[in-house]
């Protein structure tokens, strides 16, 4: 049996995959444990999660579009909660004791800490911003991530010449997509493509004072379509609903329209055939067969959920790794992509058709459910995860004994902590994914 810590930001796409994983593992018997804002965290992973709380801030609303919402994104929320976070995850590894920890991309304090008490951890990538290096043709932009990424490892007070991007964990990269959507990339050996993993939303049907969704107001033998902008972009998406419910207005011979937002968000007297509704079970009526079309800001999470159900989408993103995700649905044939800020009423009406007309958009959402299957999704990433932690027990065991990992908060700024280096499990050939100094642990 083995331990296993996941440290996660308080996001929703970030935290789900979290707990069909988190299950898989622990019906194979080993412990699973979580590292984040109990706030966030508990009403999705349910009472019974065990949780090593980091506390909760509010962050700055990030910028809409563009280079200005990446500029956000790091300034304003990745690198603010990495040093609100770095203590509290460092006495959760002390107190947990994890043989691997679990690290979303975009919580670099979990790979940090982990190095920091050579615990070997993977990465795991739920969307498409970092994976494929989508920057990678502004290397001024790339090289202020990794500027950033550099001022939280000393802040860690981490040796400078062992700089190791906390993205592309060198143990194993568990990446929740495939190749369908990223295309003939080359990735190393230690990339794990899973495809999603979904996982049981019980415990969120049951949060404290949410509604109950209206089953009984779903028409039968309609085809459905379902809105939604995710949970991140309320602030700049108000003027895209109105326009949606027109479109959808407009198509109330052919379909039920499903529109999830805050009441203030949707005008009065919407048309009778569409369902207003402030929280939607979407996983449930995906697998429930009560979707045909989803159209969304392109959220990683949604879609892929989507796409393994064999729906096709029609995309309207609106910033970070929104646009990079459309761009790979498009490719593979499997939905529309639209402008989030010019597609009018018309426009949406007419991607929302042709998705639901054409059958070449179902077989594509097709051949990206069989690629997802083909990765394995929880079951393959416990598999990876497992064999991480055997490897790293083989190492431990057959090394000498190291002088303890100094705590993060008795740390004095003169000196870095003793560090024991965790085992080197990555390919000698870097793919072309990460360069080869941020690789070497």
């Amino acid at each position: 049996m083995s331990r296993f810590l996941f440290v996660s930001p308080p996001l929703a796409g970030h935290v789900n995959p979290t707990a069909g994983l988190g299950r898989a593992l622990a019906e194979r018997g080993h412990e699973v444990a979580w590292a984040g804002s109990e706030l966030f965290l508990r009403p999705l992973l349910g009472p019974d999660a065990q949780l090593f709380p980091t506390g909760s801030k509010l962050l700055r609303e990030q910028a809409a579009r563009g280079h200005a919402a990446i500029r956000s994104l790091w300034e304003q929320f990745i690198v603010p909660y990495a040093k609100f976070t770095a203590k509290a995850v460092d006495k959760a590894v002390l107190a947990y004791q994890p043989d691997v920890v679990v690290s979303d991309e975009h919580t670099p304090a979990g790979a940090f800490t982990a190095y920091r008490h050579g615990v070997p951890w993977a990465t795991l990538a739920t969307s498409s911003m970092e994976l494929t290096r989508p920057l990678r043709a502004f290397p001024p932009v790339e090289e202020w991530m990794r500027g950033h990424l550099r001022t939280l490892w000393n802040a860690a007070r981490l040796p400078p010449d062992e700089f190791t991007d906390p993205r592309f964990s060198p143990h194993l990269v568990l990446a929740l997509t495939s190749r369908a959507l990223t295309g003939p990339l080359p990735f190393p050996e230690h990339y794990a493509l899973v495809g999603p993993v979904l996982a049981d939303r019980s415990a969120q049907a049951a949060a404290p004072g949410r509604e109950p969704f209206p089953w009984d107001r779903l028409e039968p033998g309609r085809r459905r379509v379902l809105v939604t902008m995710g949970t991140l972009a309320a602030d700049v998406a108000g003027g895209f609903y109105p326009r949606a419910v027109a479109a959808l207005g407009e198509l109330a011979d052919e379909a039920q329209g499903i529109v999830i937002a805050a009441p203030d968000a949707l005008p009065d007297g919407v048309p009778p055939n569409v369902l207003r509704v402030s929280w939607a079970p979407i996983l449930e009526l995906l697998e429930r067969g009560a979707l045909d079309t989803v159209v969304c800001h392109g959220g990683m999470n949604t879609v892929c959920e989507a796409l393994a159900h064999r729906v096709p989408v029609v995309l309207a993103p609106i910033r970070h790794d929104q646009p990079v995700t459309a761009g790979q649905v498009a490719a593979a044939g499997a939905g529309l992509r639209v402008s989030f800020e010019r597609a009018d009423a018309a426009a949406l009406r007419g991607a929302i058709e042709t998705v639901l007309g054409e059958p070449s958009y179902r077989d594509a959402a097709g051949r990206v459910s069989e690629a997802f299957a083909a990765g394995g999704g929880a079951r393959a990433a416990a598999d990876r995860l497992e064999a991480l932690a055997r490897t790293a027990a083989g190492a431990a065991g057959s090394s000498s004994s190291a002088p303890p990992p100094t705590p993060l908060s008795a740390q004095s700024s003169a000196s870095p902590p003793a560090h024991r280096p965790a085992p080197d499990t990555s390919p000698s050939e870097p793919g072309a994914t990460v360069d080869r100094d941020q690789r070497s642990a």
